[in-house]
């Protein structure tokens, strides 16, 4: 779980955001790097990985003693996951306010930092030699002792920025998201994450909310959707609403994203098709190819009630993918890395694992009573 080796992968070929090991950065309170000092900075990291990134209960998740490093101003240690199945080991930095957290490399950078940046990012997502790369000149950022640099890919045809950070001395780039130990994940998720004007299965007034990341070509989300449907909402009846958001994984599936125009014009058309739709993709997923999308997700939608002229105007305007794009970018902002993706209440569930999701709507009712 822990173990960064899948990458974000935006809405259009290309996209690049980290996924790699942790590491904090230096700030400006004293470190205590006495036993209790380790022991507890050890365990905040553990329960911040767990939180923020969906680890289950079930897996066993550890950090090891934290040791001096290389670079004067970092501990290191090694974070390891373990569900019973497989270790997975993820060497890590720690620096000596025991403050921030990103994840992602720190890489040492020689009197032309600027070019050796790019290079740097060229190298980590493996952008063709064709697409050329920019980085705007660092600029005081919000973290201590780190500026910030934005990095600008275009191909020809799109342009897309992320931003990474330079070590004031210039003497290192950090190739990563950065993340606060003292934030409260699942109290971030909630006031992230939009509910309002957004497609829904059940009661607004529902005690749980479930906010879902899904992709409408990934076969776990279509399990995921039928156990939603067939388990989860019939147990708990008005108390439990389903939040859909769009989380298209374009790079990789070839028809995705024009499905998820076609099922977010429904919604845009007719709100109560959009579920219907969305089912009947789900259920007919493995009859979809990049050629037949366009044709299938027409006909089906005029099966549950869409105006097949108004829905085929819609898909070749693109008209929804402003709203896509929205949710994959709140998606970002709350840390989804894959799909399917949920939020229950706030706590990020990652995968389809069944009585993990029972476990933590149980916990959210009790914990509204």
């Amino acid at each position: 779980m822990i173990k960064r080796a899948r990458k974000h992968i935006g809405i259009h070929a290309g996209a690049f955001l980290v996924a790699c090991g942790a590491l904090l950065i230096a700030g400006a309170i004293p470190a205590d790097n006495s036993a209790g000092g380790d022991a507890a900075t050890r365990d905040k990291i553990v329960r911040f990985v767990r939180a923020k990134f969906g680890v289950p209960d079930s897996t066993k998740l550890t950090a090891d003693p934290l040791e001096p490093s290389p670079n004067p101003d970092f501990l290191k240690t090694t974070i390891t996951s373990d569900d019973g199945k497989q270790k997975r080991a993820n060497q890590a930095l720690v620096s000596k306010d025991h403050r921030y957290l990103i994840l992602g490399n720190i890489y040492a950078v020689g009197s032309n930092p600027q070019s050796e940046m790019i290079q740097r990012v060229r190298e980590q997502f493996k952008i063709p030699a064709g697409t050329n790369i920019t980085a705007s000149p660092a600029r005081a950022s919000s973290y201590p002792n780190l500026l910030a640099t934005t990095f600008t890919v275009d191909d020809g045809k799109q342009k897309q920025t992320q931003e990474f950070y330079l070590t004031k001395d210039n003497h290192f780039f950090v190739l990563g998201t950065i993340f606060s130990l003292a934030a409260d994940p699942k109290r971030e998720a909630l006031s992230t994450l939009n509910t309002v004007n957004q497609p829904s299965h059940g009661s607004v007034s529902a005690p749980v909310t479930v906010v879902e990341f899904g992709d409408l070509q990934c076969p776990t989300c279509a399990r995921l959707h039928e156990f939603l449907e067939k388990d989860l909402l019939p147990k708990y009846g008005n108390k439990v609403r389903v939040v859909y958001k769009e989380f298209p994984l374009a790079a990789i599936h070839d028809w995705t994203l024009t499905a998820t125009v076609a099922n977010q014009c429904a919604y845009q058309i007719n709100p109560e098709t959009y579920v219907p739709l969305r089912s009947m993709i789900f259920k007919n997923q493995t009859s979809f190819t990049a050629a037949n999308v366009r044709d299938l997700v027409i006909n089906y939608g005029e099966q549950v009630g869409l105006d097949r002229l108004r829905l085929a105007a819609c898909i070749d305007s693109k008209a929804s993918l402003p709203r896509i794009e929205e949710n994959f970018r709140e998606g970002q902002a709350v840390g989804v890395q894959s799909t399917p993706t949920s939020f229950i209440n706030g706590k990020m569930i990652v995968g389809m694992p069944s009585d993990d999701l029972f476990k933590a709507v149980d916990e959210a009712l009790r914990a509204g009573k």
